[in-house]
């Protein structure tokens, strides 16, 4: 599978799966070559083949809306546990660890900050690969703005509150935001924009 991006610690594979084209990633340490798989959306047998392939250890999940959760049975069933926020644990089907804010995933050597985010749902989260760029940024943050916050569960102040406070607020410009669907970013391309953001409404 090609490399979505790499650097000396990490390499970061992307499969686009579903009838809303998600964005899956396959986190993966590259001293060990242990990973992590975020989002289990669509496509089991597409995504327990990279599983398998890229030594995937547990699945976790940015939140639970339909399209970010539809493999989660089968990547169960084939042995990878499945963690999520507290507050979506209700949208999965079965899950397995309950994700903290502030707390660190350790994939092989690679140490994975776990940022809650509300806003899109109550229990939205992005993940920071420590030592590198990589922001996994879920639906909270795309090119453009903040993710749809129309559906049950989601508030558009929080999720501006959990972009400025959580994100802009605590990374550089040159962080690449890898989101839940559509094409990578960063947040120096996207903060000057907030204000815009606010004002529109969406």
């Amino acid at each position: 599978m090609p490399l979505h991006y790499e650097d000396s610690l990490v390499e970061i594979h992307r499969v686009v799966v579903g009838p809303v084209d998600n964005n899956v990633f396959v986190v993966r340490c590259r001293s060990t070559g242990e990973a992590v798989l975020v989002d289990a959306a669509n496509e089991h047998e597409k995504l327990l083949a990279l599983c398998r392939e890229l030594g995937v250890r547990q699945v976790i999940e940015t939140h639970g809306h339909w399209d970010h959760i539809q493999a989660v049975p089968a990547v169960r069933d084939a042995g990878f546990g499945v963690a999520v926020t507290a507050a979506d644990a209700e949208m999965l089907p079965s899950y397995d660890e309950i994700l903290e804010d502030k707390s660190v995933i350790e994939i092989g050597d690679l140490r994975i900050h776990t940022i809650a985010t509300p806003g899109h749902t109550p229990g939205s989260m992005c993940f920071a690969v420590e030592g590198t760029p990589v922001l996994l940024s879920g639906d909270t943050l795309f090119p453009g703005g903040p993710g749809a916050t129309k559906f049950p569960g989601g508030d558009f102040p929080t999720i501006i509150h959990s972009i400025e406070e959580r994100i802009f607020s605590a990374f550089g410009p040159d962080t690449l935001v890898l989101p839940g669907h559509g094409a990578d970013t960063t947040i120096g391309t996207e903060r000057p924009h907030l204000q815009e953001w606010i004002d529109r409404g969406w």
